[in-house]
């Protein structure tokens, strides 16, 4: 019968036995990427979120209407500016074009909704011309756009 010779471990077994294995994999989520990336977003969003309004500058007049309801397609939106230059979206269009472009553009959205911003000094003339316009060309879901807060048009209390 042989005797046996037991072998002592050395120290890197017992590294082991107190932590993960080199191989093992880690069971922990490192937050701190994740953390950078969700801020850097946060900063993008920021950002752009006042410029995702129409890009043209208008005064708009003030009423007392109510908001209308947001829809999940974006209205197109045509803008008559002080000077009269009529835009579409954001870009500027001769007032010529302006009704073949929005032909083409509606033929390829599920709404057929407008909006009409004109600026607050033009003439109620040129407001007219743009939205007969629209109207003959077959848009008659148009909806004028103003700011809130304009004087409202009450009866005197006692009548």
């Amino acid at each position: 019968m042989g005797a046996g010779v037991a072998k002592r471990s050395t120290g890197g077994s017992r590294r082991r036995r107190g932590g993960a294995s080199r191989h093992a994999a880690m069971s922990e989520i490192n937050v701190t990427p994740m953390v950078d990336v969700m801020l850097v977003l946060l900063v993008i969003f920021m950002v752009a979120a006042p410029m995702m309004t129409v890009g043209v500058p208008l005064e708009l007049p003030k009423t007392a209407a109510k908001a209308v309801p947001t829809e999940a397609e974006v209205p197109l939106t045509v803008s008559i500016q002080a000077d009269g230059k009529v835009a579409l979206m954001n870009s500027e269009v001769p007032a010529d074009q302006l009704v073949a472009r929005l032909q083409a553009i509606a033929s390829e959205r599920d709404s057929n909704k407008i909006f009409l911003r004109a600026d607050g000094k033009i003439a109620y003339s040129k407001v007219v011309e743009v939205m007969g316009a629209l109207n003959g060309a077959g848009f008659s879901n148009i909806t004028l756009v103003t700011d809130t807060g304009g004087p409202q048009l009450t009866a005197p209390a006692g009548n």
